[in-house]
């Protein structure tokens, strides 16, 4: 990556990523592995982490099977001791740490914000926002020692216009776009991108659950989106995989919001 003008008399890589290293946190299921496993089609190098051994693996073999390469960390992300450890190991394993996106995330609380237990507010944050600053603290001393890197955080709609009964992990959501602004304003003059991509409704494991126990409730969401679906993992992977690569360039302190359009409903 270079702070110099775009060179668009060269040629685009057939593949978008290739000869990178990439760093995907929350990579055992869901979005995080739809990120690993599209960065690994478009030619990257990938370290899967996870707090789930058996989940990374799946990714690792899925990765791997389709032609990829990969290798799992098991890290708690915000635990910085494993954190230091799970981008040395990229570095090991890959030589240098190219690129990253922090989709780890955890939330502990819903319900009314007046009946929320403090140890619960603490564990959302400490899940959502400060695991997501300790991934970037690591990342970027080996990205800004090179003098090159992107980083991509994963946020949430629920950040932008606040939701009822879900205000610690909304909060901490909206920490991660700030976060991810400030961030970018401190290193773009040192070569590094920082942006982050807000995911709408997607059709995780744990949104088909939660649908499974309340249709109403899906009912009511896709009347809601203008484009009347849920969002798939993979369209989030798309998108990541842009703001990653040479082609978003000049794009860096941007909060990507892929939603379907439920963000301006």
């Amino acid at each position: 990556m270079s702070t110099a003008p775009y060179p668009s008399e060269h040629p685009t890589p057939s593949q978008l990523l290739a000869d990178k290293s990439v760093l995907v946190t929350g990579a055992g299921m869901g979005i995080g592995r739809a990120i690993a496993k599209a960065c690994a089609r478009e030619g990257a190098k990938v370290l899967v982490a996870d707090f789930n051994e058996a989940a990374g693996a799946e990714t690792v073999a899925a990765i791997e099977a389709a032609g990829g390469e990969a290798c799992f960390a098991a890290a708690d992300v915000s635990d910085e001791d494993a954190v230091a450890a799970m981008v040395q190991q990229t570095i090991d394993r890959f030589g240098q740490l190219d690129l990253a996106c922090n989709s780890a995330a955890l939330s502990r609380g819903h319900g009314p914000i007046h009946r929320f237990e403090k140890a619960v507010f603490d564990q959302t944050l400490a899940m959502c926002l400060a695991n997501t600053w300790l991934c970037m603290k690591h990342e970027l001393e080996h990205m800004l020692e090179r003098g090159s890197g992107a980083i991509v955080n994963i946020s949430s709609n629920a950040s932008l216009r606040g939701q009822a009964h879900n205000a610690a992990y909304a909060s901490a959501k909206g920490g991660v776009n700030i976060l991810t602004k400030s961030t970018a304003a401190e290193v773009a003059a040192r070569g590094v991108r920082v942006n982050a991509v807000s995911p709408g409704t997607i059709r995780t494991p744990g949104v088909e659950r939660h649908f499974e126990e309340h249709p109403a409730q899906k009912e009511m969401l896709l009347q809601s989106m203008p484009m009347a679906r849920l969002g798939e993992p993979g369209e989030i992977a798309e998108a990541v995989v842009f703001l990653l690569s040479d082609r978003a360039s000049y794009i860096t302190g941007q909060v990507l919001s892929v939603d379907g359009g439920g963000a301006v409903r």
